[in-house]
Parts: structure tokens; sequence; C-alpha cells
């Protein structure tokens, strides 16, 4: 009897136990935005409306994000320094898209000038509040010939930087571009299925991505979520919390998140444009996989399923 009790309290002890690391371990997202600040005009809110609709949905659930900035869309100007200023001073994360936003895979950009992209967008960040070395590839593309990849590489290590990669990818520019179309047309028009089809593909690629890393990496990885500093996050990107909140997720921070030792994989990237993900799977030989459709389509589905709708 006394063995029975003990066995009991054993087994008790290992179950507390387990939903002790399950709650730990729980599935977590850190929010990166790329192409900010950008202070091109839109219908609905001004570039001071939009950035600052972005910073209250941060701070209304607490969260510590990273801006990525590419600075001829805003921050080698007054307006747009400021706004990114207002970031660091919220106490996000600054890191270097390029100045000008060119594709390492076009064969009129060479790699000394893609270098001095990065150099001179690294003159304005690093005078921000928050500035970090972290660098996000455009386009995610890493060099499409063995000299730009591998030059790109010695020099972000010459120079301090770490390439901040992005695991759960997604089309949030696309719909962005759907959602400006229809407010240009008309100013009053309903939006609110634009809306549903952006939480539900966010749903659509965390939940992906997710099993992804659980099939390569067995077990849930902290996801680096890059969306950006557009209108459609400025509008709902507190739902996109929320929701993420609905389904369990836990919001960490970039920094917390790049801690993950899968970021320390130098995985090739035969395709442009990849989640780490997806380069990994690539790499191991994983060209199709189940769902895999679903994350390399640039939101073709909702897209589809908008036009449906009449929009």
């Amino acid at each position: 009897m006394k063995i029975q009790k003990t066995k009991k309290y054993f087994l008790a002890s290992l179950l507390m136990l387990a939903f002790s690391i399950s709650d730990v371990m729980a599935q977590s997202v850190a929010i990166t935005m790329d192409d900010g600040p950008n202070v091109e005009e839109t219908p609905l809110l001004s570039p001071q409306q939009r950035n600052q609709a972005i910073l209250d949905a941060l701070a209304k659930h607490r969260v510590k994000a990273a801006l990525f900035v590419t600075a001829s869309y805003g921050a080698n100007q007054p307006l747009g320094y400021a706004l990114a200023k207002a970031w660091g001073d919220a106490g996000h994360a600054i890191g270097n898209h390029t100045m000008t936003h060119p594709d390492l895979h076009n064969a009129k950009v060479s790699l000394a000038q893609y270098q001095q992209e990065i150099l001179d967008c690294d003159q304005i960040i690093r005078t921000l509040p928050g500035y970090q070395k972290w660098y996000r590839y455009t386009y995610l593309r890493e060099g499409n010939t063995p000299e730009k990849r591998d030059g790109v590489r010695e020099f972000l290590k010459q120079q301090g930087y770490r390439n901040a990669y992005v695991s759960l990818d997604t089309s949030d520019w696309r719909l962005n571009e759907k959602l400006l179309e229809v407010l240009k047309k008309n100013p009053q028009a309903d939006i609110s299925a634009i809306k549903q089809a952006y939480l539900s593909h966010i749903r659509q690629r965390a939940v992906a991505y997710r099993d992804l890393s659980r099939q390569l990496q067995g077990r849930d990885i902290t996801q680096v979520m890059l969306i950006h500093h557009n209108l459609i996050n400025a509008l709902w990107l507190d739902d996109v919390i929320a929701q993420f909140k609905d389904m369990g997720w836990k919001i960490t921070d970039p920094a917390t998140a790049l801690a993950d030792s899968v970021y320390q994989l130098i995985p090739e990237r035969a395709a442009a444009g990849q989640s780490l993900l997806l380069s990994m799977a690539r790499t191991l030989g994983m060209a199709k996989f189940a769902g895999w459709e679903r994350l390399v389509d640039d939101g073709d589905f909702e897209m589809e399923a908008l036009k449906r709708q009449g929009l």
C-alpha cells in the first residue's frame, strides 16, 4: 500500500514536471518588421499615424520587436528618422536592411555595391537608440553565385554583423498591396474580408512553420516572423498578436529568439526568398513535402479567395 502511494506520488510529480516543461517550452514567436520606417502616403493613415499605430499595438501587448531599416524609405530624412527613433526610444531593436533595398541576385548589383548599401545604412542607424548589428538580407536572398554568397558572409563577419534569419516568412506585403488597391479606389470600402484573409494567412503560415520545425528539429523552435512596416500592420497588428495569444503562443523578443541554436546554422539557400526552415528542408533533400505549396505561393491562395469575393 505504501509502495503504491509512493508510486502514485512519483507519477504525479513527473506529470507536474511535464506540464512545467511544456509551459516553459511553449511555442513562441518574435516579431520583426522590414522596410521601415516607410514614409509613403497611404489611404486612411499618415506615415506618423501608421508608425504610431504599430508602436501602440506592440505597447498594448507589452511586446518588444525589431525594425529592419531600409534607410531610403524614410530614415535618411528628418521625418523618417524621427519615426525610427521612436522605435528605439520605445525599447525596440533597430537592424540593417540596406540603403535602397537592392536585389543581391540581380546581375547589375555587384558584391561591392551591395556591401556599400549595408555600410551606408549603418551610418544612419548606428546613431539610433536600439541599434543592433543585425542584418536582414533583402528579399531573403543571400547570393546566387559563390562569390556573392561567400563575399557578403565574410563581409558581415568582418563588420561584426549577424544574419537576422527569418523562420516564419509571410506574404503580408501581397495582402497590403490588395488593401491599398481597394482603398485607393474607394477610401470607404469594406475591408473586413482583407482583414480576415490576413489573419487566416498568418495563422496558416505559423502552424505550417511550427510543424516544419518539429519535422526538421524535433521540437518547437523560437520562431522569428517577418512582416513589414506597412498599412496592413498599422491597422491589424493588434489583432495578429491577439490571435497568436489565442493560439497559445508566447510572444518573445527578437534577441531571445535569435539566441535559439537553430539560428547558428548556415544552410545552402538554393532558392531565393526562403525562410531558414525552407532552406534547411531543401538542403536535406526535401524539395517537396506536405503543405510546401502554401509556403511558397506568395499569398496566391488568399488572393484567389478575395477575388471570389469580388475584391
